[in-house]
């Protein structure tokens, strides 16, 4: 396709230096990391690509206008000199999301209200007609972003966001996000030939994750997109791009990966969700206590959700789980690498294991951490618990 376009994908904060690899390897020009996402630059199909293959991106918005303001009618004029008609047809049903740092308005509603006003204005100029405004479920979605002196306008690519992968039939407790499971396989390094595993997997996501991965499976081959809504939308180039991500699969790759778990219902939906994908025969699955299980394999990477206190009668109970983590991994990971999740850092820090590296994270809008842990035998406690970093604003 012609023309190049200017992009932003979001994704989890602490995710933006992956993303931006991802989007360098699908040959993006003027990639950027930013906190919270990456701008980059291709030709729309670049979107189209970026959204089938990005295993991090949480959103990828195609920027249609830009311009400083000043007032709410300022913001108004520039949204209502776009060309909205040229983008998507009347009957498309709408959706606006307004975001803002430092801007110097009273009320958001009130800037989402001007802007919807503006689009179907403009399309009342157009053709006398206006679309309709879904909150839950429409066909196009519009983001607008406000700093202390610039508008910035998208249109969503994606529509749904890219971690609803589609194959997740239930989740848990605290369900771990699809595209923060394939981010901290990306942080873990970890790769098809090398063991991994997840000793309290819960419902499977960071295996599900991993399966996909070693059978080089496009994230979002399964599911639609918000660009097939748009009056430019080139089927032709989105089903060549499909019918690649299709033919570069390799089903019959062998894997090590490795998941367990304490409960067995946790164990049913994680093998639910595997089948969901047809890649249940790439996982062993195995009921069993982490405390007291061996490893698969004599070394490779753990990377694992642990259980955290949401109801705050968990918490003792948990206070006491964390040393006995720690305890388990030196005595029966010798010569493994662990990562493990956590939002509590007051509990990480009684696992009594010296992490090599802490990258904050967010699952959603909750603030977590992956500690990096390096199994070695021998004493790995620390004689004084280290400061924890500084709280990631999201």
């Amino acid at each position: 396709m012609p023309g190049s376009a200017h992009f932003f994908a979001s994704c989890p904060r602490g995710l933006e230096s992956v993303l931006a690899r991802e989007l360098t390897a699908l040959a993006a020009s003027d990639v950027k990391a930013v906190d919270g996402g990456v701008h980059f630059s291709g030709a729309l199909a670049l979107g189209y690509a970026a959204n089938l293959h990005s295993r991090v991106a949480s959103r990828v918005l195609w920027r249609v206008g830009q311009s400083r303001y000043r007032t709410d009618q300022d913001i108004y004029d520039v949204s209502r000199r776009l060309d909205w008609p040229a983008w998507f047809s009347v009957d498309r049903t709408l959706r606006v999301n307004v975001s803002a740092i430092k801007a110097p308005v009273k009320s958001l509603d009130f800037i989402t209200l001007r802007i919807k006003d503006a689009i179907c204005d403009a399309f009342r100029a157009h053709n006398g007609g206006r679309p309709s405004i879904d909150t839950h479920a429409p066909d196009v979605r519009v983001h607008a972003f406000l700093t202390a002196s610039d508008l910035t306008l998208y249109l969503d690519t994606s529509g749904e966001p890219l971690f609803k992968r589609g194959y997740r039939r239930e989740a848990g407790d605290a369900p771990l996000r699809e595209n923060l499971a394939a981010g901290m396989l990306a942080l873990s390094g970890w790769t098809p030939d090398v063991a991994l595993l997840d000793p309290m997997c819960g419902s499977g996501t960071i295996l599900c994750e991993a399966a996909q991965m070693a059978a080089n499976r496009a994230p979002g081959i399964g599911r639609a997109f918000g660009f097939e809504k748009f009056l430019n939308f080139d089927a032709q180039t989105w089903d060549a791009l499909r019918n690649i991500a299709y033919a570069s699969e390799n089903n019959s790759i062998k894997t090590n990966i490795y998941g367990s778990d304490l409960r067995g219902d946790a164990l049913q939906l994680a093998r639910a969700n595997l089948e969901e994908l047809d890649l249940v025969t790439k996982v062993t699955l195995k009921q069993a206590n982490v405390f007291e299980m061996p490893p698969p394999a004599p070394s490779g990477i753990i990377v694992t959700n642990p259980p955290y206190g949401v109801r705050m009668e968990d918490r003792d109970d948990l206070a006491a789980f964390y040393p006995k983590l720690g305890d388990a991994l030196k005595k029966n990971f010798s010569g493994w690498t662990a990562y493990i999740l956590s939002s509590d850092m007051q509990l990480a820090k009684r696992i009594g294991l010296a992490a090599s590296k802490r990258t904050p994270l967010f699952n959603g809008a909750l603030e977590c951490r992956l500690f990096e842990y390096k199994l070695v035998a021998g004493s790995m406690r620390r004689a004084k618990p280290a400061p924890v970093a500084t709280p990631v604003q999201d």
